[in-house]
């Protein structure tokens, strides 16, 4: 299960909102071995496209140094779909090099007429996706 601050959730929402169109993208920190996504960490979605995201090879550098520099990990990984519902393609799976990470999807079309967004969370190890129940919390 993922549990993150509403806080976080509202900033990751708002993130797809923002780049829509193009999908967005980012990671969520913690303290490394904790599972405990902190830090909101938006990136630049260098592909600026609709239907692909894909990070700054600069930027995820700079992103993993960071990491390391603050025994962090990359406990939430996050991205969205712009005009399908949030669940991980091919793509995502063969680019999910994560193993314990969270990979949260938020879809800002309305693919199920629940409403604007959809926002969930995968596990995804060796290729096999596991959707995973999100709760969401006022604070740690």
């Amino acid at each position: 299960m993922l549990t993150i601050t509403q806080a976080l959730h509202d900033q990751i929402v708002a993130h797809a909102r923002k780049d829509h169109p193009d999908e967005a993208c980012g990671v969520v920190a913690g303290p490394a071995g904790t599972d405990r996504p902190e830090r909101f960490i938006p990136m630049l979605n260098a592909a600026r496209s609709p239907t692909f995201y894909e990070f700054d090879s600069t930027d995820l550098l700079k992103l993993y140094r960071d990491l390391d520099d603050r025994d962090e990990e990359p406990v939430l990984i996050y991205h969205s779909h712009t005009a399908t519902e949030a669940y991980p393609s091919r793509t995502d799976i063969s680019y999910a090099n994560e193993p314990g990470a969270h990979y949260v999807l938020v879809s800002t079309a309305d693919t199920d007429g629940a409403g604007p967004f959809q926002f969930r969370s995968f596990r995804i190890v060796d290729g096999e996706v596991t959707e995973e129940e999100v709760r969401v919390v006022q604070a740690y």
